[in-house]
């Protein structure tokens, strides 16, 4: 809990209260029986210096008496003359001695002590009113993005001085670089000055009060415009999503530059000015800069607690990392007791979060379990559950480092709802396994288990394996062209890639082993003529039904495309243009006699198997080939010559 409020801790309650105005007039304030004089070690000064501290004082201090002269009310002390100004800060601190020995001296005249009342109060309305005007006129200097990039700005400045003999359009750079940082430097230590005087002479309330103020305006304005408002759930659930995003956008832009300029310059420029006193700047600090901050970091929690989406994870992780990243600028900055409740904030926000990034896992993984699409893709391609899911997850992988946070105690999902046949491929000992790994291990298997549970709908067997090596050909493509890789590792891709090859061979064996069989193990075998019509008879009614059925079928991924092909290729080409080169000429005399039983070449094989998996064909005609190209022109060539 923050303390208390600056009023209790250090203003006594008899300190008068303060007029906004730096012009208010003497009458206005307390006599001196009202106004503690602030404890301070003794003194022993003898009459004589007394007298002389107090006619030193009144000289310089009636001069700049901005109610008994025209041009003192016009002019600023501080910007005339710094060095009478100094001596006008050394006349009032040797003033406040005097009086703490004319108190301490119980036989010293009163007079004495009335007159330097005055002439202090005098002192500190002249204060207060260039307190009021540095302030003022250096709001552009004294800006927070202006006094938290002064060690940047110094660092800058010996950078341009190495090369500013090679480059002379550095220079004026450099020198307005180092004119921005002295105009800086210069009113920091001239209110530092005017503060640690107020201050030690009992004006401390009044003091701070301008100075709260005028810097409050500047966080309010910083807040305004960094975009930063105070939003409720419901207007919050109200917004289009559209909206929303826009406004978490905005946010993160203001997070950074708030906790990288706007609440670090306050919290510098507060400590410096008022170094002589902690709870002074502890109090100060914290009614600056308390709202703005609070408001800031409550918008994490009111998005948190918004309807979620899976869809929304991404700017949930964005706002998350924000905080994460900037903690320990929050920790520095707002590090006082009294600005607790601003960590408290952060805090609450960064768990909140967290709760609504596990919430919305859970609900991408409920969609996954609840999708309703009845397709297997007549094509045997990659399903939109898979694509889906995949960029989800590939992207959720950009994260690893937060989510590893957020997943760290939260309890592995249970396995008895999915087949034991898709545990076992745990990670190896050379990939950590860690929390974040099997959340997205597991929601790998249940996509997986989805797609087994779609495959086994489909009444063509050899489709269905076609469909599952396609969608575990993207998983595992997916994961290796993203950071998925360094979750899941090489042991979780290489057992994914055996089962994929597991399934092509399946969907071979199944659509092309009829084909294959059609042939004898022995091509050159010495077979009758008859024998050898019906090998051709079975192998070109086989090769048309398997090419027909499936050449309108895709793989997707060109690798696993050209593998497949060449596979089949492999077992079919060589065996039949042996058997073809033997036994075509046993088919009879004549072109159309021999293509009774003959229809296809060995090359026209070749082309059919190329254009597969493309997912288109042509019809299968009298011997022609759907390719365009070559088989049918080879056909059409070999009919001209004979």
């Amino acid at each position: 809990m923050p303390k208390k409020g600056m009023r209790s801790l250090w203003f006594h309650s008899k300190t008068s209260s303060y007029s906004l105005s730096p012009n208010s007039s003497p009458s206005s304030r307390p006599s001196h029986s009202t106004r503690p004089i602030p404890r301070s070690t003794s003194f022993s000064l003898d009459s004589a210096m007394i007298d002389q501290s107090i006619e030193a004082a009144a000289a310089l201090i009636t001069k700049w008496n901005p109610d008994s002269s025209s041009y003192a009310n016009v002019t600023s002390l501080f910007y005339e003359s710094k060095v009478e100004a100094m001596q006008f800060i050394h006349s009032v601190n040797n003033l406040q001695k005097a009086m703490h020995a004319l108190v301490s001296d119980n036989s010293s005249s009163s007079d004495k002590l009335v007159q330097a009342h005055k002439l202090m109060q005098i002192a500190m309305k002249r204060l207060q009113k260039e307190f009021y005007q540095i302030l003022s006129m250096n709001r552009a200097h004294l800006d927070p993005e202006s006094v938290s990039a002064r060690s940047s700005r110094a660092s800058a400045r010996s950078s341009i001085s190495d090369y500013e003999d090679d480059d002379d359009d550095v220079r004026p750079a450099g020198a307005s670089i180092e004119e921005v940082e002295e105009v800086s430097s210069i009113a920091m230590a001239d209110l530092r000055s005017i503060a640690e005087c107020m201050i030690s002479s009992g004006y401390a309330k009044e003091c701070v009060s301008i100075y709260k103020i005028i810097r409050q305006s500047i966080v309010d304005e910083g807040i305004y415009r960094l975009g930063v408002e105070k939003l409720s759930s419901s207007q919050i659930n109200k917004m289009p999503w559209e909206v929303l995003e826009l406004k978490i956008k905005n946010w993160l832009d203001a997070v950074k530059i708030s906790m990288r300029t706007l609440f670090t310059g306050e919290r510098i420029l507060c400590d410096h000015v008022f170094a002589s006193s902690d709870s002074i700047r502890e109090s100060c600090f914290t009614e600056i800069s308390k709202q703005g901050a609070t408001i800031l970091f409550n918008f994490p929690e009111v998005v948190a607690k918004s309807k979620k989406s899976p869809e929304k994870i991404f700017r949930v992780l964005d706002i998350y990392t924000a905080i994460s990243e900037n903690w320990p600028e929050i920790e520095s900055i707002f590090s006082f007791e009294s600005t607790a409740s601003v960590r408290s904030q952060a805090i609450t926000s960064i768990i909140r979060l967290g709760e609504s990034v596990r919430a919305m896992l859970s609900d991408f993984e409920s969609a996954i379990q609840k999708d309703s699409s009845k397709s297997l893709v007549r094509d045997g391609g990659v399903h939109s559950v898979t694509l889906h899911a995949m960029n989800y997850l590939s992207l959720l992988a950009d994260y690893s480092n937060i989510l590893g946070d957020i997943f760290a105690d939260w309890p592995q999902p249970a396995k008895s709802s999915l087949p034991e046949s898709y545990f076992d491929s745990p990670q190896s000992d050379e990939s950590p396994v860690t929390a974040i790994s099997m959340r997205i291990a597991w929601l790998i298997l249940v996509l997986l288990c989805k797609l087994d549970g779609r495959a086994k709908h489909s009444k063509d067997v050899s489709l269905s394996y076609l469909f599952l090596a396609n969608n575990i050909q993207h998983v595992v493509s997916t994961v290796r062209r993203s950071n998925l890789q360094y979750l899941l590792g090489e042991d979780w891709v290489a057992k994914h890639e055996a089962k994929l090859r597991q399934f092509a061979a399946k969907y071979e064996r199944l659509a092309w082993g009829k084909v294959i069989a059609s042939l004898p193990e022995n091509p050159t075998a010495e077979i009758s003529s008859a024998e050898a019509k019906e090998i051709f008879r079975k192998f070109n009614s086989s090769f048309e039904e398997a090419y027909l059925k499936q050449g309108t079928l895709v793989v997707s991924d060109p690798n696993l495309r050209d593998e497949m092909k060449v596979s089949i290729a492999t077992k079919l080409e060589p065996v039949y243009q042996k058997f073809y080169d033997k036994y075509r000429p046993t088919t009879g005399r004549g072109v159309r006699n021999a293509r009774l039983f003959v229809r296809f070449a060995p090359e026209d094989v070749g082309n059919y198997l190329s254009g597969l998996f493309l997912g288109t064909i042509e019809p299968v005609d009298c011997g022609s080939s759907p390719s365009p190209s070559s088989p049918s022109s080879h056909r059409r060539r070999e009919r001209s010559r004979r």
